[in-house]
């Protein structure tokens, strides 16, 4: 039997506003199925976003969702769970929403180490907003604002989750479907910032002026640099030259910064 995604989405909310090809609405439907393996209870669910394609994604879910301002998404989510530490509170958004507008938010998110599962679909460009180069553009590479090639070096999201703070940081592609919904469900279990960045090219926007003739070849590219982190640990640095690692990235127990907050307020003689 097919899996149910209907009970999941909102009524009357699609089709979906993205292109054919892009890898967003696979990543939905892995959110979809992590929040059931995890029984989110909707009513107790904050999915939360900013600006851009990947950001329209929460307006097609059945739960408390919060479309917010450009870049903003980690703070309103921030107070979202500081306002209500009870609830699961899921961040969605892309490479420029997350590590560019909003990549002041994203560290200090990181650096609390609060409890919230923040979900980044790297589709390395601005795919909504124009086409224009982000952090995460390859060096070399084109879009609207560098139309004869990218000359900064791209930001490695998971790394700078890792050094930020984030106590749990995974990474897998759009390409790898099945491993997508597995690794939100860690981060949804994990107490403390999960961050799941999702390699997931635009094919219009990214593609269309980089030359990759088909999203076949995109998604062939993705299978193609990706490599587990078990099978890195036995490659040679020359193997691994321009590959990507995935897989659970970083996982550690600190304390979590609501639960710290809460015993900041009863020293100050607040109410518990």
């Amino acid at each position: 039997m097919a899996y149910d995604y209907d009970k999941s989405i909102r009524p009357g909310k699609l089709p979906h506003i993205w292109c054919p090809g892009c890898g967003h609405g696979i990543v939905m439907k892995g959110l979809i199925r992590a929040m059931d393996t995890c029984e989110l209870d909707r009513d107790n669910t904050a999915i939360v976003s900013g600006i851009g394609c990947a950001s329209r994604l929460p307006g097609y879910l059945d739960a408390c969702t919060l479309h917010t301002a450009h870049g903003r998404a980690a703070a309103f989510a921030t107070g979202v769970k500081m306002a209500k530490p009870e609830m699961n509170v899921i961040v969605c958004g892309g490479d420029g929403d997350g590590t560019a507008i909003g990549g002041n938010h994203f560290i200090h998110a990181c650096r609390r180490n609060i409890d919230m599962t923040y979900v980044i679909m790297n589709n390395y460009i601005y795919g909504m907003t124009g086409g224009q180069f982000s952090p995460c553009t390859p060096t070399g590479d084109k879009a609207s604002t560098t139309p004869y090639g990218n000359p900064d070096p791209i930001f490695d999201i998971s790394k700078l989750a890792i050094g930020a703070g984030a106590t749990f940081v995974a990474r897998t592609t759009a390409f790898h479907a099945t491993q997508i919904d597995k690794l939100i469900t860690e981060g949804i279990k994990h107490k403390g910032l999960a961050v799941i960045e999702v390699l997931d090219d635009c094919p219009t926007t990214y593609g269309r002026r980089n030359k990759f003739r088909s999203v076949v070849d995109m998604m062939k590219r993705l299978k193609d640099i990706s490599v587990p982190v078990a099978a890195a640990s036995k490659m040679t640095a020359e193997q691994l030259e321009g590959k990507t690692l995935t897989g659970i990235l970083h996982q550690e127990d600190k304390p979590e910064y609501t639960a710290m907050y809460k015993e900041v307020i009863k020293r100050a003689g607040g109410a518990a």
